[in-house]
This record gives structure tokens, sequence and C-alpha cells, in this order.
């Protein structure tokens, strides 16, 4: 096989040929036919996350196609087309994962970051992480939804039925969520970086009622605010934008150090609320639901061995959307 391997925190992935991976017991291996980059990935790379093991393979927006299965796996077949996310394994025996919230387990993996990803042309995942995707659509169309699109529709969850909703950063989560959102019948507020016209109109022409730079304030109050942009100046903007009672959502793994605001922007029972993960039911009930809403993504494509390339045009707001790496 061969992938793009993290040798060193902070510097470029390295281009290497490596031993076909074997699968374990419960483990299927996949043939990787797209892969896409996330901001996550740029977290883990830069050293943001703590004790990623090294030397890695980032990567955890996979379409697979399986060519191997591990003794006792069960329900999948070789052949079938397959999506992998960030979430790999979990311990299943932890409160949280009986009390069905395996997404704060207690010893989790995740994939590209505490065991080996998808920025290869193979990789072994725990079976039960493996969502099964049918033959519908391209695969490097459907790989930002297995994080990006994850990630939103779970976010979305916990802000609520509100019908005014705002997103911060208009990156690969929220040009998916956004078309969640209207198919929900509600109205988006989308906040870039400043001057960024470029992306407000992307965000108007997929539907949003109104674009703006974050540090602006939207023509009305909003019923919740979700944050896709690791800045936490961004938490005292969102939290003066929505209404009394409203809710303010954090959907990224890191953020930017909080600056102090006042209690008043809390007050009138304002909710701030973080995303942490996912669960295997999120993947259930988003992925069989992303057909019926008619998601398209819209993508930039680079070969595998351009992940540097990708990586650090995600990092400049070099294009809309999601970037999405072909073994």
């Amino acid at each position: 096989m061969y992938a793009m391997v993290l040798n060193k925190i902070g510097a470029a992935l390295e281009w290497m040929e490596l031993p076909d991976p074997q699968p374990d017991q419960g483990q299927i291996r996949v043939k990787v036919l797209a892969c896409g980059v996330c901001r996550t990935d740029l977290h883990v790379v830069d050293g943001e996350l703590p004790n990623p093991i090294i030397p890695m393979i980032p990567g955890h927006e996979v379409v697979g196609r399986i060519d191997a299965l591990g003794a006792g796996v069960q329900g999948l077949q070789i052949g079938e087309r397959v999506g992998i996310p960030w979430l790999g394994h979990t311990c299943g025996v932890c409160s949280y994962c009986k009390g069905h919230q395996e997404n704060l387990c207690d010893q989790p993996l995740f994939n590209g970051y505490s065991q080996n990803g998808g920025f290869a042309t193979a990789m072994c995942v725990d079976a039960r992480f493996a969502f099964p995707l049918g033959e519908l659509g391209d695969a490097a169309d459907l790989a930002p939804l297995l994080c990006a699109g994850l990630i939103g529709w779970r976010a979305l969850s916990l802000a609520g039925p509100g019908k005014k909703l705002g997103l911060y950063g208009f990156g690969a989560a929220a040009h998916i969520l956004v078309q969640v959102a209207l198919w929900q019948n509600r109205s988006v507020f989308a906040f870039t970086r400043s001057g960024d016209t470029v992306t407000q109109n992307f965000a108007k022409g997929l539907g949003a009622i109104w674009a703006g730079d974050s540090d602006q304030l939207p023509p009305e109050s909003l019923d919740a605010a979700i944050i896709f942009a690791p800045v936490g100046e961004l938490i005292p903007q969102a939290l003066q934008a929505v209404r009394k009672g409203g809710k303010v959502v954090c959907a990224g793994i890191h953020m930017s150090d909080i600056p102090s605001f006042p209690y008043k922007l809390l007050w009138e029972e304002r909710q701030l609320i973080s995303v942490a993960n996912l669960t295997r039911q999120d993947g259930i009930d988003f992925l069989q639901l992303a057909p019926k809403i008619g998601i398209v993504t819209k993508i930039s494509r680079y070969p595998l061995q351009q992940a540097n390339q990708a990586l650090d045009d995600l990092r400049h707001g070099r294009f809309e959307g999601a970037a999405v790496l072909i073994p």
C-alpha cells in the first residue's frame, strides 16, 4: 500500500510505501476510493490535538470498498462500499457507552489520530464502525458527509428546532448543513472571514438569506448559532446574535482561547454547548436521510500525493466546500 504519513508533528506528510495491512479479529480492510480533508486533520498535523500516534496516517472521511474480512465480521461482504468516520472504536463497557453516549467513551480510538486513517490506498478498521453506503453517488462526493456532514448533523440536532440559524465559518460542514437546514424549512444566516465576499456569495448561492462578516450582527436575532470556525472570539459574537433562550453550539474539536465577556451576553437563558465526536446512530440517521435531502457537495479533488497542498489550501481558505484526496 501507499500512504501520506505524518512522521513528525508540524512537518509535511511523507509519501511512503508500506506493507499491506491485515485485518484483525472484527476488522475489515478497505481499498480507499476517496478521503476527505477535514480541519481536524490540520489540528492533528499541527499538533493542536494531544498525543497522536506517530508515525500516523491521517484521514477520517473515507469511502472505500471492502477487500478483506477479519475473523468474526458479520453483516458486511467483500466488494461492499462503506463509509468510515472519525470515531473508529469504543470500549462498550464505560458508563458513557452503556448510557448511549458512545461519542464520550472513556477509551475511544479515532481514525487518523489514534489509529491509522485514510490518506492511503488501504486501511483496516473496526467493522462495527463502518457504514454501508450502497452504490448511489460518486465516492469523492460522498466523502465529506463522513465528518463534515455528520458533525454538522449532530450540531444541528443540539441546536434545537429553531427556524433562524446562524453558521459561523462557511466551509465543508456549513455548505452541507445549509442544505439540510433549508430542507427542514429553516432560514440560514452565514458568517465568514471579514471581507470574504466570495464565500458570502457561495453561501447565498446555496440558499442563505443573509451572509456577512463574522464580526457583524445579523439583521434579526437568531434562534441558534453553530460555530465551525476554530476561533474562540466568535463565541461572544454568536451570543450577541442569538435571542433570549437561544443556543450557541461549538462544533469543532479544537478552538482558540475564548476571551472574557460580560455575563449579560449569556444571561436570559442563552446556552453554550459543545459537540464531541459522533455516535454510530448519528451516522445511520444522517446517511439514510442525505439521499432524500439531495445533498450536493462542492469538492476540490487532489491526487493522494498532493495531500500537503490540500491541507495548506484548507488552512488558507483557497477553495469552497471540501477537499477530497483520490488515491
